[in-house]
């Protein structure tokens, strides 16, 4: 009944971050993405490492994050907080935007889904983009700790069975 309890409780809260992200401004959420990113440790720790670039004539590019702290390539992102499902016309205009900037990854995160033909879409470029829908948004931010708080912690052990070994 715990395990069914605990489940019950991240999807209630995948929901509840996810219904404030969707209220947020597109600039926050541009943000936010980029925090998340960086909290799952791509970028490293360096202040340069990503960054929200969105706004008119961003290209089609929301933000940059460096895929490492040395930053020997870049991830490119795209942001939609959308509630109808992104299709693959928006995902090919984003491939397009990563042509221009003579990119090869990017993610792609929308606060709604994606249509079948995105998801195989993807699959079919050379490009290595990656989906990140609401839901799998939402529990990456509680997994990563971004916009949310532990409260309660707990710790449980079990015998070490090795350590009670004599040679």
């Amino acid at each position: 009944m715990t395990h069914t309890l605990t489940r019950r409780a991240i999807k209630d809260l995948s929901q509840e971050l996810l219904d404030l992200v969707k209220k947020s401004s597109p600039q926050f959420f541009e943000r936010l993405v980029v925090e998340l990113l960086l909290s799952m440790g791509y970028g490293g720790s360096r202040k340069d490492a990503g960054q929200a670039i969105g706004g008119s004539g961003d290209g089609g590019i929301d933000g940059i994050i460096k895929e490492d702290k040395l930053g020997l390539d870049v991830i490119y992102l795209q942001a939609k907080r959308w509630e109808n499902v992104v299709g693959s016309k928006e995902i090919r205009n984003f491939v397009g935007s990563l042509v221009g900037q003579k990119a090869n990854k990017g993610v792609f995160i929308t606060t709604s889904g994606f249509t079948k033909d995105a998801l195989e879409y993807v699959k079919t470029i050379t490009h290595k983009v990656i989906l990140i829908d609401g839901e799998t948004l939402a529990n990456l931010m509680i997994e990563n700790n971004v916009g949310v708080s532990k409260i309660i912690s707990y710790e449980v052990k079990k015998i070490d069975s090795d350590y009670f070994i004599e040679e």
